[in-house]
């Protein structure tokens, strides 16, 4: 695993994120599937970063960085049982259901989560319709 420090060019955020290997880093972005997750722009570039060395089983570096995970997974957990509970789960028709409601002006008190490609998510937002990608994991905390 390799972690990278990137950015958008676009919006000018930077973010970290994970990959399996630098190969992997480069075909995800020439297949155009890495975007930025505030404003959706494929205009994604690495940056320059130091590297990060993991010391002797007596460091509490290791800890410190396990202790993070964990925080950064409660955190996540944390938002995934809000959005159960306060948003309609629509799976795969989150297209449909976001446009609907935009322009249909429905008041529905409720949002909608569901799963949406990258591609809709771009042409969602290039219609003005704001939505956001929200990584999703297992209820596993160790």
């Amino acid at each position: 695993m390799i972690l990278y420090k990137l950015i958008c060019k676009d919006c000018e955020i930077s973010f970290d994120s994970w990959f399996s290997s630098s190969r992997e880093y480069e075909k995800l972005k020439k297949n155009k599937f890495l975007n930025c997750h505030t404003c959706g722009s494929l205009n994604v570039q690495k940056t320059l970063m130091s590297p990060s060395v993991l010391r002797s089983k007596n460091n509490t570096k290791i800890d410190n960085q396990n202790s993070k995970d964990k925080e950064i997974k409660k955190i996540t957990l944390e938002y995934q049982n809000f959005i159960k509970k306060n948003f309609d789960y629509v799976g795969q028709n989150f297209s449909y259901e976001v446009r609907s409601r935009h322009y249909n002006n429905n008041n529905v008190s409720k949002g909608v989560c569901g799963t949406a490609s990258k591609e809709e998510l771009k042409e969602l937002n290039e219609e003005g319709i704001k939505v956001e990608m929200m990584p999703w994991i297992k209820n596993i905390i160790n």
